[in-house]
């Protein structure tokens, strides 16, 4: 185990540029701590081989690796130019037609991918094309027609994305194509499902239902990418497991100028709900093709850092970057430097709350008492991972270890900051020799010594979920296992 752990994990969208056994083989032990499988590329069995390769990596390199699949969406695109582009000029008419075929867009007229754009707008609104390239206002509807007037013009190509200014499309969160392929995330049994575009908390109820009745009951992820998706945060967080900070629609819709305030709100919010949260989108941009990031690159992952994400993800940086592996390295420095404030060892999360149950009242004990004392680490034994996300919502220096027989639970607690999943069973020691045992087994993973202070929880019953109901302190003793 590294000397040094960083607590912010790593999350890697896998593609071309680390499809092969010996480039992924690299970056896991770069450090990667999730992998993402991205569904708007590739097809379903592709992504089921990758998810066992990653696996059998993983246990190669005795690391714990999560597997992320993240569904494509109701991405509305316009669809193709018969010159392949074509330049759009400042104050000409546009107009934007379901009815125009896929590869007949004109100078004057492009087909899309979503027929009720008509039904969505109104003279006045503003459209975004390309990721804001190019800037239209609807001018008139008719029948289907979006008329439009060029308000900012450019190079436009077919496939690139629609948005509208400030949110407000009804397109619902699945598309056939998720639907089917939810079927290949309860297959290859996803660790964590990246819902995106999600607008209310009914999207994550129905993605979560769909995919129960498949035999999958693994945590949902809520993409936050929709203007209108902020007017219901609370109620999307606390449905879903976790939410990602999906900055790239996001910035389009609300302007990329309300982007930080945004982010740090959402960061903050999903903690103290006791959620996960990933800040995400060109984070390290330049390196899918430079060997170094920009200073502005340092600055941005090591804000998301200080502001308490538990992830912080890469792209296209990975998946078809020219460094896929020293942008993971890069990453890490970033992150281990960050960790070094203060700011970020502190935290008054729930102190001033009663707590509802007596594994989280535990939780909450020990990370009380390891801020106040010479912890070193802490161990918790977990079946379901409920006790150290509890204790993750907590900053703090002192590395959580999370101690479970249970793979699915190692591999979601994964993605958790500042805890690290360790393969143990519970069930091997007598409830009186837990917490010695798991102080053992900090001592034979070298993450203490004889001579340190150490936190462990256990519960009562062995593989009892929510069972956490016990905490001791104690000096660490030579033990041996």
């Amino acid at each position: 185990m590294k000397n040094t752990l960083r607590r912010t994990k790593i999350v890697a969208t896998l593609g071309p540029a680390t499809s092969d056994r010996a480039t992924l083989r690299n970056l896991i032990q770069a450090g990667v701590d999730v992998v993402r499988l991205n569904f708007s590329h590739g097809t379903a069995q592709d992504h089921i081989q990758m998810a066992v390769r990653v696996r059998e990596l993983a246990s190669e390199l005795n690391r714990t690796v999560g597997v992320l699949a993240d569904l494509q969406g109701p991405k509305i695109r316009i669809r193709g130019f018969e010159s392949g582009s074509v330049v759009l000029k400042e104050g000409q008419s546009f107009i934007i037609d379901p009815s125009v075929a896929v590869q007949n867009g004109t100078s004057n007229r492009v087909g899309i991918t979503y027929p009720s754009l008509a039904e969505d707008v109104s003279s006045g609104t503003i459209l975004l094309l390309d990721d804001g390239k190019c800037i239209l206002e609807v001018d008139d509807i008719l029948g289907n027609q979006v008329r439009c007037i060029v308000i900012t013009g450019g190079v436009l190509s077919g496939g690139k994305g629609v948005n509208v200014l400030s949110g407000g499309l009804s397109a619902g969160a699945l598309t056939d194509k998720d639907r089917e392929d939810m079927t290949a995330v309860a297959t290859m049994q996803a660790d964590y499902l990246a819902l995106s575009f999600v607008r209310n908390a009914a999207d994550v109820d129905e993605a979560r239902d769909i995919l129960a009745g498949l035999g999958w009951h693994g945590s949902i992820l809520a993409k936050i990418e929709r203007a209108e998706a902020l007017e219901y945060i609370e109620t999307i967080i606390m449905v879903s497991d976790g939410i990602m900070v999906a900055r790239g629609d996001l910035g389009v819709e609300i302007g990329d100028a309300k982007l930080p305030a945004v982010q740090k709100m959402l960061i903050k919010r999903a903690r103290s709900l006791n959620r996960v949260v990933i800040t995400a989108t060109q984070m390290m941009d330049s390196m899918i093709t430079n060997p170094i990031p920009t200073r502005a690159e340092v600055f941005d992952v090591a804000n998301a850092v200080l502001d308490g994400t538990d992830g912080v993800m890469l792209s296209a940086e990975t998946a078809v970057g020219k460094y896929p592996v020293e942008v993971v390295a890069a990453m890490d420095v970033i992150c281990l430097e960050a960790e070094k404030q203060e700011q970020v060892r502190h935290s008054r999360h729930r102190v001033d709350m009663e707590f509802t149950h007596v594994d989280e009242t535990v939780a909450m004990s020990a990370m009380y008492a390891a801020n106040h004392t010479e912890t070193v680490a802490i161990g918790a034994f977990t079946e379901s991972g409920g006790t150290p996300l509890w204790m993750s919502r907590i900053s703090s220096g002192i590395p959580i270890f999370a101690l479970s027989q249970n793979e699915q639970t190692r591999r979601r607690v994964s993605l958790y900051r500042g805890v690290y999943p360790i393969n143990f069973n519970p069930a091997s020691v007598c409830a009186s020799q837990q917490h010695e045992a798991a102080a053992a087994e900090l001592v034979r993973l070298g993450v203490v010594k004889p001579g340190d202070l150490v936190i462990t929880t256990s519960g009562d019953t062995a593989g009892e979920r929510g069972g956490t109901n016990s905490m001791r302190i104690c000096r660490v003793e030579k033990y041996t296992r």
